[in-house]
This record gives C-alpha cells, sequence and structure tokens, in this order.
C-alpha cells in the first residue's frame, strides 16, 4: 500500500473516521465489523469500528453499536458531498469470539448480518468483505485508491507473567 503523504489514522472500537483528505485508516478487528464506505467519483472514503449488532434505544446512542455507525458512517460521508449512489463498501471482522456467559450469542455473525442488512437498506452494494472465522484481523484502508491490507492475527496462548 503507498503511503506516501497519507494521513494515518488508528481507529480505535466504537469510532468513526472520515475525512475528504487521503489517509490510511488502521484497525484490529475479533468480533468486531469495520464497515469501509468509498466514493467511486470523489475518491474519498471512511470507516468505522463497532462492537455490538443493534442499539436497543435504551442509553446513548453509540457508534459502538452497528446500526448507529453505519449510519453515522453514511452521513458524514455525505456531508463530505457523497451522494449514496456513489458509495460501495467492503465488510471486514465478525469472527467467532468465545466470551464469559456470552458463547451462544455468536456477536460476531451477528455484526455482519447488521452490515449486510444496512447497506442493503442504504442500496449501497458490498464489493468485497473478509469476514467470519474465528481469528482477528488487522486492516489498513487507503481512502483515496479504496485499497484494503489484511492481515490475520494468530491466536496466542497467555503466559504467565510473573
Amino acid at each position: 500500500m503507498q503511503t506516501v503523504g497519507l494521513h494515518e489514522h488508528f481507529l480505535l472500537q466504537s469510532t468513526i473516521f472520515a475525512e475528504p483528505k487521503p489517509s490510511k485508516i488502521v484497525t484490529i478487528l475479533g468480533s468486531c465489523v469495520s464497515v469501509c464506505i468509498y466514493d467511486k467519483i470523489l475518491k474519498i472514503g471512511g470507516m468505522n469500528h463497532y462492537m455490538l449488532p443493534w442499539w436497543d434505544g435504551k442509553g446513548l446512542a453509540s457508534p459502538k453499536y452497528g446500526n448507529i455507525a453505519i449510519e453515522q458512517l453514511i452521513e458524514r460521508m455525505m456531508a463530505h458531498g457523497s451522494r449514496k449512489e456513489h458509495m460501495v463498501a467492503k465488510i471486514f471482522g465478525g469472527a467467532q469470539q468465545h466470551f464469559i456467559g456470552l458463547k451462544d450469542f455468536n456477536v460476531g455473525a451477528k455484526n455482519i448480518i447488521t452490515a449486510e442488512k444496512l447497506l442493503a437498506q442504504n442500496k449501497i452494494s458490498i464489493i468485497g468483505r473478509h469476514t467470519g472465522g474465528n481469528r482477528g484481523r488487522r486492516i489498513a484502508f487507503n481512502t483515496h485508491t479504496n485499497q484494503v491490507f489484511m492481515k490475520m492475527i494468530e491466536t496466542q496462548k497467555l503466559r504467565k507473567a510473573i
């Protein structure tokens, strides 16, 4: 990935980044999902990183939830001049992770379904994806070229520190 002259941004969980200037957005995903949206006319892009599929209407409507994060990413792209008919998407993440007390919940699969449903509702085509499985991913999105580079994360056994 050519990164000369690109602003680099590390995207934390429950956040969104969309700027008109060419950028390289990097994040690390487990069961979380990131949606990368690209405007093929303006050649700009943005990305979110959400943890849970749906906000239940209680508390703060945060980009921690897929339905909020995807809508806010689309809104930010439109604030920079994008139109939905010029947007395409790529989705990443949604690994099967086991959480204490939630092993039957499969949050990763539900996060993927949320992305698919909301992008379809907004008539934004999914042109690339790497989702599911049981390993995490590190992704780097070039918002000017729509290239995404990905590295699978190997599971490591925990060792006693002391």
